[in-house]
């Protein structure tokens, strides 16, 4: 399925008609940025498919005659490259190219750990790429996570004097700036070697392990030299959660504290990412400074709140000069005079804060985010997991479902690898007590039969499935929605592996939701709009709903259904793109809180809690909070909190 989730254009730099070099003067590594992942998999699979028939088409009549040599691709795992691994694996199945004459050397591996254990390097790129091609087993080559600790210094000497060329390498980036595992310090000349992980490197990596405590602290990694022996690199990076890094490495300055940035020095690199990852490259995130731009009301709204930002000013105290002088004349001339521009941005900006997501009945709705009628309106709202409907928008939920409004929830995944087994023991103990069955001691045994790195029992994990179910249905009936009718567990299959790996979207999963749509028939969905891994669950969810929204495009009820887009519990949405705003009371961030609160097995020892170890109503509040604080400093009204929507369509 292709990606079909992006964000409405508005406005920004004109690239059409700005010269190439204004577009990428700010930019040190010659930067290609496509609209989503599928499409930066296109260009990167077409590069790698051309080099391998070009190596085999301009061999030497010697190479002929004697033997030709292998085409040499350097390759990297995690889940920045599943992608490109399945569109290399579509086009060889498809006949387009043969990897029976290329070897690959693979950037590195967790040590200590098996070929055979799930998380290894070694076994994930078999699953995900090797094993689905007809690469021959001599030529694939994965450092060792076996090689005993006295021998490991003179077998990674001997791996990285194996790659005496790389005709391509390609590379994804971590979130500190590693490449492979080159932590931060790496140097310029580093070698293939043992090294020791970074505590954030280690919890970036423990939710596959199934906690920190069971993740290697030791890996083996190709070195900076080695990876720059290339012939050429690209590096690709996905999702918004690289924005960050992405921007440091294509236009900071070269440092050991990023180690990605020595990549610079390469005479023939690119980095290849989606529109997501480039949000932080000046380019995207401030046009003005690069060059002429398009001035829609949103983008015009987008350069004012980040001015304000810039000068510390509410909106309608912005000057002339402080347009002037940083860069917004070009805003001036095309829209008017400052004092109007700040005007209009005011009134733009006040006009997406309602108090009735649902429109309010019999009200002028001319200036509102969403028309008065029809009333009461049916509201679908998309949680990805069976506790983000209330984390991520529970204010609003509330609201509509006090002003009489039709709610309905869908929590598409049910969410049980994140129940913790002692949350499991707990619950079975408390029936127990109660005297409602005695399964204590077959499910100690379910948790006993657990082997790392293998999916769960599938009775352990419906179990689970079964607490964050009771957990949903108490949060929604917190605040008086009835869960017998209105609350949805569609258990969509692609999540349903047993383990955090998930399996790809599919027509079962689509046609699950395509006939809750058709069963509700909704005026308004609301959506988890996360912009981060494109194979995270989150983003995964989105596009099946986008999918199935494409699937019911002809539907009457089509014609009045609106979609709105929230975020998780990390990100929010920039002010410039927000088209509502909900602001919350007091009491309102309470009852919020005590749905939140519902969701027990998710609180304290949640298993894959990030880098982030506050709980869930922590970080939405505080979120909301800022928002208000946002709104206040540009001159809006004050609020406790406010939640922010992105109107899709």
């Amino acid at each position: 399925m292709n990606a079909k989730y992006q964000l409405p254009k508005d406005g920004g730099l004109a690239k059409e008609s700005a010269p190439k070099d204004i577009v990428h003067r700010y930019e040190r590594i010659p930067t290609k940025v496509f609209e989503n992942e599928y499409q930066g998999v296109q260009y990167i699979a077409d590069i790698i498919c051309r080099q391998i028939r070009n190596h085999t088409n301009n061999a030497s009549a010697r190479d002929i005659y004697e033997e030709l040599p292998p085409f040499v691709l350097g390759i990297t795992t995690g889940r920045t490259p599943l992608g490109l691994y399945r569109e290399l694996v579509k086009r060889y199945m498809e006949g387009e190219v043969s990897f029976a004459n290329v070897a690959v050397y693979s950037l590195d591996e967790f040590y200590p750990i098996k070929r055979t254990e799930h998380q290894s390097r070694n076994y994930r790129i078999h699953d995900e790429f090797l094993k689905h091609i007809d690469i021959q087993p001599e030529n694939i080559h994965i450092p060792d996570g076996t090689v005993p600790q006295s021998d490991i210094s003179e077998y990674c000497a001997a791996y990285d004097k194996s790659i005496r060329k790389i005709d391509l390498m390609i590379v994804g980036v971590g979130e500190d700036g590693q490449v492979g595992f080159n932590e931060q310090g790496s140097y310029a000349k580093s070698q293939t070697r043992l090294v020791e992980l970074s505590h954030n490197s280690r919890k970036v990596q423990s939710s596959q392990f199934f906690g920190l405590e069971n993740t290697p602290k030791m890996a083996i990694t190709m070195g900076i030299g080695t990876i720059m022996r290339a012939d050429r690199i690209i590096l690709m990076a996905w999702g918004e959660e690289k924005a960050s890094i992405v921007q440091r490495v294509v236009e900071g300055e070269i440092t050991d504290l990023v180690p990605a940035t020595h990549l610079q020095q390469h005479p023939a690199i690119e980095v290849v990412i989606d529109e997501t990852a480039a949000e932080n490259l000046t380019r995207e995130q401030t046009p003005w400074l690069v060059g002429p731009c398009v001035w829609t009301p949103k983008f015009v709204r987008k350069a004012v709140v980040w001015l304000c930002n810039k000068v510390n000013k509410p909106i309608l105290k912005l000057t002339y000069k402080d347009y002037i002088e940083n860069s917004l004349g070009e805003l001036l001339e095309n829209c008017g005079t400052y004092d109007k521009v700040n005007i209009r941005v005011f009134n733009d900006l006040q006009h997406t804060i309602t108090g009735w997501p649902g429109g309010k009945p019999n009200a002028d709705d001319s200036t509102r985010p969403a028309p008065s009628l029809p009333y009461p309106k049916r509201a679908l709202i998309f949680s990805p997991h069976p506790d983000d409907d209330v984390i991520s928008m529970g204010g609003t939920f509330i609201r509509l479902v006090e002003q009489g409004h039709d709610v309905h929830v869908a929590y598409q995944t049910s969410g049980n690898v994140a129940v913790h087994d002692d949350v499991v023991l707990q619950n079975v103990d408390t029936a127990r007590e109660l005297g409602l069955g005695n399964s204590y001691q077959e499910v100690c045994s379910l948790i006993a039969s657990k082997r790392r790195g293998k999916p769960e029992p599938r009775k352990l994990l419906d179990i689970k499935g079964a607490i964050r179910r009771a957990e949903a249905r108490a949060a929604v009936r917190s605040f008086g929605l009835n869960p017998d009718t209105n609350a949805h567990f569609l258990n969509m299959p692609f999540y349903e592996t047993g383990g955090i790996k998930k399996g790809a979207i599919t027509d079962k999963d689509i046609d699950i939701i395509v006939d809750l749509l058709r069963e509700v028939r909704p005026h308004q969905i609301y959506a988890a709009g996360d912009l981060a891994d494109p194979h995270g669950t989150h983003r995964m969810c989105i596009e099946a709903l986008l999918e199935a929204l494409d699937r019911t495009k002809d539907d009457d009820w089509r014609e009045e259904c609106h979609l709105w887009l929230y975020r998780g519990a990390w990100m929010e949405w920039n002010l410039g793109l927000v088209d509502m705003a909900v602001p919350l009371s007091p009491d309102e961030m309470l009852k919020k809180r005590h749905a939140i609160y519902r969701h027990l097995s998710q609180k304290d020892i949640v298993p894959f809690p990030g880098s982030d170890t506050r709980e869930f109503w922590q970080r939405a509040e505080e979120r909301t909070q800022n928002t208000a604080k946002l709104y206040d400093k540009l001159g809006m009204a004050e609020y406790q909190a406010i939640e922010v929507f992105v109107k899709m369509f």
